[in-house]
């Protein structure tokens, strides 16, 4: 398996991570039992960077990790997130709580979730603007000193929030979509990173899974899939991102890919501090996303990419418009 480096000075992770939430959560019908399977199946071929957060579910996706890594814990990088929030009453509804008191107790609940003495990178899921980074940031270098964190990450901060949260402890990622239809980072974010020796992982890489070209309409969906309600995935801006999709079918095609290898291959280009995290409950999309490892693109390739997906190319913002309030504070 290929390794990475999280940032200037931090630890070495497969190439390519797993995202666990769409196991349990937001894209439809799931089964445990094979998630659990797919997992064990991701650290036999090397890939020890597990993504999940107590928000998914809520919190059954870190107990289904939990299930999962047991008896194997020292072949894992364990990331897990805090900070939303979820109405036990109704889910749909969550709120970002990003003080002290709550980063502590929301620590101790996912370790016994996971059922683990540490975790390897614990993030700050989404900025809580009422509650200084100062003092959330403070609240989780405490975890590191009391040995229940290893390494500090955020998720969907802005340059100056990053900055801010480097002045009181090493953050060693930054967690953000990233895509051939986000390229939302390049404005400013990846500059950021760079400077202050940050590691950054890309969330959704495949435009969940938009970018496989295995989606062609919404009644591909299942009732209750989250991407339902997402402005891409909605009338005239699914047809427009749909040719976007013809495209990277046609470039794979001629590089000998599939369309999520390419994707794939493009973002672990950009950089060799960038890890994308794809998720998948398949174990063929699983093998399918590990290949993207041995697909080299020339320069001549990327300019080819660049000059068909422009940072505005896709079609509608990637989340409704209350969701992207809480995002690149």
């Amino acid at each position: 398996m290929q390794t990475r480096r999280l940032g200037r000075n931090g630890p070495e992770v497969s190439a390519l991570g797993l995202g666990c939430m769409g196991m349990s959560d937001f894209y439809g019908s799931h089964d445990d039992a094979v998630s659990e399977a797919l997992i064990r199946s991701a650290l036999d071929r090397g890939v020890n960077f597990l993504d999940t957060a107590d928000m998914y579910g809520p919190f059954t996706n870190e107990q289904l990790v939990g299930r999962a890594i047991k008896g194997r814990r020292a072949q894992v990088f364990l990331a897990t997130k805090f900070g939303i929030q979820r109405d036990p009453g109704d889910p749909t509804r969550r709120g970002i709580n990003g003080r002290p008191e709550y980063v502590r107790s929301a620590c101790d609940a996912s370790l016994k979730r996971l059922g683990v003495e540490h975790i390897d990178l614990y993030y700050q899921h989404r900025v809580d603007t009422g509650t200084p980074i100062e003092d959330t940031v403070g609240a989780m270098a405490d975890l590191v000193r009391a040995g229940k964190v290893r390494y500090l990450g955020l998720s969907e901060a802005g340059p100056e929030t990053l900055a801010r949260a480097c002045a009181v402890h090493p953050i060693t990622a930054l967690q953000t979509e990233y895509s051939l239809w986000t390229r939302d980072p390049e404005d400013g974010v990846l500059a950021a990173c760079a400077r202050l020796g940050v590691g950054f992982v890309a969330y959704s890489p495949l435009g969940r899974g938009f970018l496989t070209g295995a989606i062609r309409s919404v009644d591909d969906f299942e009732a209750d899939d989250y991407r339902r309600n997402s402005p891409r995935f909605q009338g005239e801006n699914f047809q427009k991102n749909l040719q976007l999709v013809e495209q990277i079918r046609a470039l794979a095609a001629a590089k000998g890919c599939t369309p999520a290898q390419l994707a794939l291959a493009w973002l672990l280009a950009r950089d060799p501090h960038i890890v994308p995290i794809p998720g998948t409950r398949r174990l063929a999309r699983l093998q399918e996303n590990l290949g993207a490892l041995d697909v080299v693109l020339d320069a001549a390739e990327l300019a080819r990419i660049d000059a068909l997906f422009p940072p505005d190319a896709a079609s509608g913002q990637r989340y409704p418009e209350a969701m992207m309030r809480s995002v690149r504070n």
